[in-house]
């Protein structure tokens, strides 16, 4: 169920994205009285789900679906909506131009008035733009609207009283138990999310983290191997540092260990075996060496009064408790922002998060973080929607493809929107239109070069899924 939770917000985003960047396209090619002959959702090769033609009022409508396949002759200049069946994407064709289709047949015709190859630079540039445009002010938008609905809930690093527990990745970068961390290089750390230091060391190179440790500020110092440790596949999702608390007892299994023990809510769970577990982990690290064996607890109840209860762990070293969560013990906070408020700070947001990535790039360049652990394909988006349908998380998902769509799309490859920009601005500087032959050539280039590129990125999808299968 969660698989199929993920797939539809994935694909109802990227219908969202997709259709608005093509509009982008659609509508200043309009503006410009330059022929559209098709607009499409995802891409049609070798036929359609659905097509649509609109002609002198009327709709003249094919799909797989029924035997009208096809038009007739007096509606073969009206755009074509449709929807294709390859979700990888989407286009608008416009007349006169060399793109994808590579409709060479339509450019050894004399030029039209109405195409786009007999119009000013200036207004082929705008069209150029304008998905990219519309894109960044989408991204910019919803980040703005999340804001504004949801405001922005974090846990101030202040509050985490108890200091931190580290999983084996903090230390061996030298963080330890009870540290209170501080700030990551020149960033102080105000809101707690060990995310934040992945960041600080990734994108900005940070090369120490002060922490206070036994009521002194310590500087440890990070090593740059953990750049590329930090961003690979297997450690980037795994949690550095988490905020320590005491185990206290929420909710009791029915037929549990913990149940047969006569445990109760609000007990606190402080030693095992005679061992003090002050802390949920302290507990969990010995419950996980002493798996299916019988073993002592210390509680307290009622805050005072101390019992020692025996038990057969579980399996999996357990005992089938469900400990209380973090709002428990801190308080947390949620920003709220008016409209005025939220409008210029999702900007700020959203140029953020795009100077992350050409920051990522640069680093890609650099050699410190490696292509192959940063590329994702459809499975890998898909999971950072998650597998429960959150509207929080949606759009704030969708904001960022928007942006990263806007992102890639300008990257100067012959087939992208940048590609054309790219030839464009170059035409519009040295007055020399590049040759259609030439244009036909690059064109074809980029596209077999963000072919390989999707597939690469899918198939290394594929690959570490079957590889976590079999367990390696």
């Amino acid at each position: 169920m969660d698989i199929l939770i993920m797939a539809g917000q994935l694909m109802l985003s990227l219908m969202i994205l997709v259709t608005l960047h093509e509009l982008g396209h659609f509508m200043p090619a309009r503006w410009f009285n330059t022929r559209v002959e098709k607009f499409y959702l995802f891409f049609d090769p070798w036929f359609a789900l659905f097509k649509a033609r609109k002609v002198n009022g009327s709709w003249s409508v094919a799909s797989i679906f029924n035997k009208n396949k096809d038009y007739p002759e007096d509606q073969k200049d009206a755009t074509e909506y449709g929807i294709g069946w390859l979700p990888l994407g989407g286009y608008v064709k416009i007349a006169g131009m060399i793109d994808e289709s590579m409709d060479t047949e339509q450019m050894k015709q004399p030029p039209q008035p109405w195409e786009f190859r007999s119009k000013p630079a200036w207004q082929r540039l705008i069209i150029m733009l304008g998905g990219v445009t519309v894109n960044f002010i989408l991204g910019f938008l919803l980040y703005a609207m999340v804001l504004w609905v949801w405001g922005e809930a974090y846990l101030p690093s202040e509050n985490v009283k108890y200091g931190i527990f580290v999983d084996s990745l903090g230390m061996e970068m030298g963080l330890q138990d009870g540290d209170k961390v501080l700030s990551v290089g020149d960033a102080p750390f105000v809101k707690f999310n060990d995310r934040l230091v992945i960041r600080e060391i990734i994108i900005n190179n940070a090369d120490n983290i002060k922490v206070e440790r036994d009521g002194e500020t310590v500087r440890i110092p990070v090593d740059e191997k953990f750049v590329s440790i930090l961003s690979s596949r297997e450690t980037k999702n795994r949690l550095l540092f988490g905020a320590r608390t005491p185990f206290e007892v929420d909710a009791v299994a029915k037929n549990s260990p913990a149940e047969q023990a006569g445990l109760q809510p609000n007990d606190r769970i402080i030693g095992f075996n005679e061992v003090a577990t002050p802390y949920f982990t302290d507990f969990q690290r010995l419950a996980r060496t002493h798996k299916n064996q019988e073993v002592t607890l210390t509680l307290l109840r009622n805050q005072s009064d101390s019992l020692q209860v025996a038990l057969t762990t579980t399996e999996a070293g357990t005992i089938g408790v469900m400990a209380k969560g973090l709002s428990h013990y801190f308080e947390t906070r949620r920003q709220e922002y008016s409209l005025a408020q939220a409008l210029p700070l999702g900007v700020t947001k959203g140029l953020g998060f795009l100077n992350d990535q050409l920051k990522a790039f640069g680093q890609m360049f650099k050699g410190r973080i490696k292509v192959s652990e940063s590329l994702g394909g459809l499975g890998s988006i898909g999971g950072m929607f998650g597998g429960e349908w959150v509207w929080e998380r949606f759009w704030l998902m969708t904001a960022i493809l928007s942006l990263i769509l806007a992102f890639m799309n300008l990257l100067p490859i012959p087939a992208l929107d940048g590609g054309h920009v790219m030839f464009l601005l170059y035409e519009m500087v040295s007055g020399r239109k590049p040759s259609d032959k030439f244009l036909e050539y690059a064109t074809t280039f980029g596209f077999i070069l963000v072919l390989g590129l999707i597939v690469y990125a899918n198939g290394l999808d594929i690959w570490n899924a079957i590889k976590g299968f079999f367990g390696r």
